[in-house]
């Protein structure tokens, strides 16, 4: 599974750079069209489909833009069967921390990412 494990990190290398660079095409080929996101904070539940959140990320000024400092980890992969993993990240899209639960699913030789779940902290 190490070919796998190798790809998984190249999907979290395009994930951090469509987030740092505000990047919706390349988010576009990573999320699997069909993929939902969610988020659960303080109460409000937030879902979304990949076009509405495509559609966040061309709205929005990116760290890119506001010449921030890249912060962004892999906190974990799990991959317990050939077709499925989870990708657990962290990353900082001031004046929020970010944790993101990836959920991936694997197609033909890609992997896609069918669900993020999300939560943050403010640290501003």
């Amino acid at each position: 599974m190490s070919k796998d494990f190798n790809a998984i990190c190249e999907l979290a290398k395009k994930y951090f750079d469509a987030l740092y660079n505000g990047d919706a095409d390349l988010f576009a080929e990573i999320f699997h069209p069909q993929a939902g996101l969610f988020c659960n904070n303080n109460n409000q539940f937030v879902t979304m489909t990949v076009a509405d959140y495509l559609g966040l990320v061309r709205g929005r000024t990116n760290p890119v833009d506001r010449n921030e400092k890249r912060s962004d980890e892999i906190l974990a992969v799990i991959q317990d069967t050939p077709t499925t993993a989870i990708l657990r990240t962290r990353e900082v899209f001031l004046p929020k921390l970010f944790t993101d639960e990836l959920t991936l699913m694997k197609f033909g030789s890609d992997w896609k990412i069918v669900a993020k779940v999300w939560d943050f902290e403010l640290i501003e």
